[in-house]
């Protein structure tokens, strides 16, 4: 095809494998591609693809149909259905099958079996069972064997698919008699059997099947199926003693280990990482599977393909006894002898020997020494502790191998195998290509097996070109496909092979991997098949149909070797369990030499060619397995990995296969509607399609094409090269049109904008004229709303300056009405005290000169005077402490006049509850009354004592001076009470005066939160100022403003206020006396303020009435 600006192409990407682009320049053999991700990329052209850009979007499902058959277009077409969910997709009759890692609703169900019943290939969507009835529909009409072989890498879905097949074959073919549904169900229950011990746990596949099965599913004349019967191959027995992290041993020694107590204490198991064969590995359990669980499915599943108990039991005690005997160590005794390292090693070995049920020391012996047989005699020969460990792992291996055969066996025998049938379907579940960091002689094994099946694959695709070739009747003589014949021979060839050279070393005692490796290096140094790494000793390459593998050659030697130690069979040929005696009979007379070598490779080989004669001799399908991510994550499609399963997996080499040929055809209908236009003139003719078929290639210069009978065969690349043709060709042609379409609807458009234009600017200056008038009126009218709403504001502003002021005035009133009341009740009680003074005085001189008149009457009367005079001073004690100490005044008559108010509260209660602070402002009415109320003159009481005017006479003085006593003693009783009711008001007054110290701070900060008050009415006076600058009509009246101005000559001033009209003293206590002093009384001025003085007159400034406010 030739490549030039604009193409579409995939270009090779590290990440992505193939990407596509569009070249951007050509420059000789190179070409510059800007990528779909926006990079750069410059590469050869030979190493760009054409992209089909006619290719439908939800890709083909078959890829034979695909324009462009190479690596990218068939990855990107993978790639699409797995998006949608299209799992299955052809390639020719391939079935590639991608696991979803999902369940799929409705993709295996019975409804879906019946509409693939008798359906054509290609009817219906891509399907497994599309293959199966395909199969079963070709050994029904045509009497002969077919065969279907899954293959795929680990994790691919084989053993899945494999089911699937199984379950449509007993559909077809199970529905006359009841024992096909059985045969069909004991096959489908042996897979939990034959997975439980040939499955084990590696790096790419939780359970991948370390062996090969073939499942013959055998039919009857009338398609009936009447037998069936299960071959294997390969098991890989070095994983019984020796496994890498993070692999498992086979799965069957978990589910020992997870078994109920009962069965773990039989068999004296424990924690699987107290054995040596699996704790070579820290992966003991795999996520979300239950090893108990397993254990009893696999149980049941051994019921159901007919082992019976007692043979369940001797083979899980096989298991266990396997287990022990990797635990027996061996320790050096002397120079080349071993024995047993420890009492744990006796103990296993004890318990090996119960399990099998042998002799324990026999056993001992047969794992440290071996007998050597000579002409004369026989010789016993000790073992050191690194020989006798390969013979207990040998003889691991080989109980194993020898249990798994016997299962396969016995699952056959139970199945049952119909020797009167003539027609059957194989299924073939083998492993795919495998290409390990470390691969050793397994993998050189399945990857002789899969270069097998490749030749066998690329023979059946040039086998199905061929009858295309002969139906089309079209020259293909000369097509020559490429086989892979040298790979086969440089493998298996006798003399001369790598098996063949492997079984001579072995046959050598002396022999090791070196010598081994060196024979290889000389025998196929000039093999291009064969590559000797550099500086390489013990491996080599092989270059596979699926790429190059290195393998290790460090244990093929004893991976090839498949003998068993005379001295182990006879050992377990001589157990008392019947079941494992068995498994080894006993060695014939005629075979007396020990160890008598047999070659795995030799003999996998002989089974490889049977599979292959079984395989040739029936009709085969093919269904590859592909493992899109190696996560096993769904909705995952990973480009590299999944390309690297399709060169694996030979379907890259089938499309090569086809390239050789004619990979590209089409009938003619579909390539003359395809490729007409390149010839119109062709359609206009009345010729036949191939004829004009035959004319557009020879109108386009092409060759080496084929003229079928109803298609025509391309060449590989003529499919490119046409549509590169067709693609320049309308480019040409859409250049024209565009040039005519684009200039004309240029031209509609601009008679459209222009007649549009006009209309619009119409309506527009219309619109903007209207908007105009609007804006203007609007302007009018928020000029209006604007006055009005500041005049309302101000108004607003003045009210409740105007309410504030109120507010301020009726606190300095109320403030004014304490301090005047204050100062009166200490008024008040300063005349009540200097009352109380005068009075005792005049009692004291009274009761002297009653003293001095009793004297001449005798001592009697003495005493009685002095007790008289100590009443009197005990009288004149107890007024002075029912009273509290007030402020005295001088003397002003000589009579005492003792001022009381009637019902007159205790004063200084009071005034103390006067002057308690109180939140709620008290109305200028209120205030006034109080005030009125505090001037009202007291009702004042007096009282006159005169001097006692009668006489007493001499008689009447004891009897006065009883009475005196009885005076005395209840003066004195009186005293008492008086003390104690002065203690008592002693200790309100000091309560009362700490009430009043508290009462006067709080008076303190109220003046001081007042201050602060006028200060912001202040700032917004002077913000009215300037709102009632603006003349306004109305002149509201204004209450009586009163200014208060304190005249405080004194000098100990606490506070006052200087920045306002306002000033307030501070309260203050004299400490020394602990005494009140008299505040000096306010004066009020109270004078009305008018709207003249608040707003001034037209010929005063406005600033000045704020002045006068204050």
């Amino acid at each position: 095809m030739e490549i030039t600006v604009g193409s579409h192409v995939w270009v090779e990407d590290q990440e992505l494998a193939w990407v596509d682009g569009v070249v951007t320049s050509v420059n000789g053999n190179e070409a510059e591609v800007e990528t779909i991700n926006g990079n750069q990329v410059t590469t050869k052209l030979s190493k760009l693809y054409p992209k089909d850009m006619e290719a439908p979007d939800t890709g083909v499902d078959d890829m034979t149909k695909l324009s462009y058959l190479h690596e990218p277009a068939v990855l990107h077409n993978l790639a699409t259905r797995y998006g949608i969910k299209e799992i299955y997709t052809y390639c020719g009759n391939i079935l590639i099958a991608i696991n979803p890692f999902q369940a799929i609703s409705h993709l295996y169900d019975t409804e879906l079996m019946d509409s693939y019943k008798g359906a054509q290939l290609g009817d219906r969507s891509p399907h497994v069972f599309a293959i199966t009835d395909v199969a079963y529909r070709a050994m029904n009409n045509e009497g002969k064997s077919n065969s279907i072989l899954v293959s795929g890498e680990s994790g691919a879905g084989k053993t899945e698919t494999t089911k699937m097949v199984m379950r449509y074959l007993a559909y077809l073919g199970g529905h006359a008699a009841a024992e096909a549904r059985t045969v069909e169900r004991k096959v489908l229950e042996s897979n939990p059997v034959l997975e439980a011990f040939g499955n084990a746990k590696t790096v790419r596949n939780n359970n991948s099947s370390r062996f090969g099965k073939f499942v013959e599913i055998q039919f009857d004349a009338c398609g009936q199926i009447s037998g069936a019967a299960i071959r294997t191959y390969l098991l890989e027995k070095s994983r019984v003693c020796q496994i890498s992290e993070p692999e498992r041993n086979y799965h069957c020694f978990y589910l020992l280990c997870a078994a109920p107590p009962k069965e773990i204490e039989k068999y004296k198991l424990g924690d699987p990482k107290s054995f040596h064969y699996l704790n070579q590995s820290s992966c003991y359990e795999l996520v979300g599977v239950d090893d108990s669980h397993d254990y009893l499915a696999t149980k049941k599943a051994m019921d159901i393909v007919g082992i019976s108990v007692e043979e369940q039991d001797a083979i899980f005690r096989i298991v266990a006894a396997i287990l022990h005997l990797g635990n027996i160590a061996f320790a050096l005794e002397g120079e080349d002898s071993s024995v047993l390292e420890d009492d744990k090693a006796k103990f296993h070995l004890q318990v090996t020997a119960e399990l099998l049920m042998c002799d324990l020391e026999a056993l001992e012996t047969a794992l440290c020494k071996r007998n050597m047989v000579t002409p004369e005699e026989v010789i016993k020969r000790s073992l050191d502790p690194l020989g006798a460990a390969i013979s207990r792992d040998g003889l691991a291996k080989t109980i194993y191998a020898r249990l798994f055969d016997w299962l396969v066996k016995k699952i056959n025998v139970s199945i049952g195998q119909d020797p009167d049938s003539k027609c059957l379907i194989g299924v073939l579940d083998i492993y795919g290509f495998e290409s390990f960091k470390t691969s050793s002689f397994e993998q050189f094994c399945i990857n002789f097996t899969n270069e097998k099946l490749q030749q066998h694959f690329n023979q059946h695709v040039f086998k199905m070109e061929q009858s295309v070739y002969q139906e089309e009747e079209i020259d293909w003589s000369y097509i020559d496909f490429v086989d892979n014949q040298d790979v086969l021979d440089l493998i298996e060839k006798k003399p001369g092979g790598i098996i063949s050279l492997l079984d001579e070393t072995c046959m050598f005692p002396k022999s090791t991997h070196e010598t081994f490796a060196q024979k290889l290096y000389q025998t196929f140094k000039d093999h291009k098949r064969f590559v000797k790494p550099k500086l390489a000793r013990t491996e080599f390459t092989i270059v596979h149909y699926a790429g190059e593998v290195q393998y290790q050659c460090d244990q093929f030697l004893d991976k090839n070797k498949d003998y068993i130690v005379p001295e182990h069979q006879e050992l377990l040929s001589t157990s008392k369990c019947s079941f494992i005696a068995s498994l080894f009979p006993s060695l014939n007379a005629e075979t007396p030499k020990s160890g008598k070598f047999s070659s795995i490779g030799s003999r996998f080989k002989l089974q490889l060619q049977q599979l292959m004669d079984i395989l040739n001799s029936t009709e085969p399908h093919y269904i590859r397995c592909i493992k899109p991510n190696s996560d096993l994550r769904p909705e995952i499609f990973e480009n590299v990995s999944v390309l690297q399963q399709l060169r694996s997996g030979g379907v890259l080499e089938a499309i090569r296969v086809k390239c050789e040929g004619y990979p590209t055809n089409r009938i003619f209908s579909e390539f003359l509607e395809r490729f007409s236009i390149l010839v119109p003139e062709v359609l206009k003719e009345n010729v036949e399609e191939n004829v004009a078929c035959k004319s557009i290639m020879e109108k386009v210069g092409l060759s080496n094409y084929q003229i079928g009978k109803t298609k025509i065969f391309l060449r590989a690349g003529q499919m490119a090269e046409l549509d590169g043709r067709k693609a320049k060709l309308l480019g040409e042609s859409a250049k024209v049109i565009q040039k005519q379409v684009r200039s004309r609807i240029a031209r509609k458009c601009y008679v459209r904008i222009q007649t549009a234009s006009i209309c619009i600017q119409t309506v527009l200056r219309g619109q903007l004229a209207c908007e105009s008038l609007k804006f203007r009126k609007r302007t009018a009218a928020a000029v209006k709303i604007q006055k009005s709403a500041r005049r309302k504001s101000a108004s607003r502003k003045y009210t409740n300056i105007k309410s504030s002021a109120i507010v301020v005035q009726t606190g300095i009133r109320a403030m004014v009405a304490r301090n005047e009341f204050r100062s009166k009740m200490q008024n008040h009680s300063a005349t009540i005290q200097a009352a109380t003074e005068e009075e005792e005085k005049d009692s004291g001189k009274e009761e002297e000169d009653i003293g001095k008149e009793e004297k001449d009457n005798g001592k009697e009367e003495k005493d009685v005077g002095k007790e008289e005079k100590d009443v009197g001073k005990e009288e004149k004690d107890s007024g002075k402490e029912v009273e509290e100490p007030e402020d005295k005044e001088p003397e002003k008559q000589p009579t005492v006049e003792v001022q009381e108010k009637e019902e007159l509260p205790d004063p200084p209660v009071a005034v103390l509850e006067q002057n308690k602070p109180d939140k709620t402002y008290v109305s200028p009415d209120k205030e006034q009354e109080v005030t009125e109320e505090s001037n009202e003159p007291y009702h004042i009481v007096e009282e006159i004592s005169s001097p006692i005017q009668d006489v007493l006479t001499a008689e009447e003085l004891p009897s006065e001076v009883e009475q005196l006593k009885v005076l005395l003693i209840g003066e004195k009783k009186r005293a008492d009470e008086y003390q104690k009711k002065h203690a008592e008001a002693q200790e309100l007054s000091e309560q009362r005066r700490k009430k009043l110290e508290e009462t006067e701070k709080k008076v303190h900060q109220l003046q001081e939160s007042l201050n602060r008050l006028l200060f912001s009415m202040s700032e917004q006076f002077s913000q009215l100022k300037t709102i009632l600058q603006t003349p306004s009509s109305s002149k509201p009246a204004s209450p009586p403003i009163a200014r208060v101005d304190y005249f405080d000559n004194s000098d100990n001033s606490d506070a006052s206020s200087t920045g306002s009209d306002f000033a307030f003293p501070a309260s203050g206590r004299d400490s020394a006396n602990n005494s009140c002093p008299r505040p000096k009384a306010p004066q009020v001025h109270v004078k009305d303020a008018t709207a003249t003085e608040i707003t001034g007159t037209a010929d005063s400034d406005k600033e000045g009435a704020f002045d006068d406010y204050f």
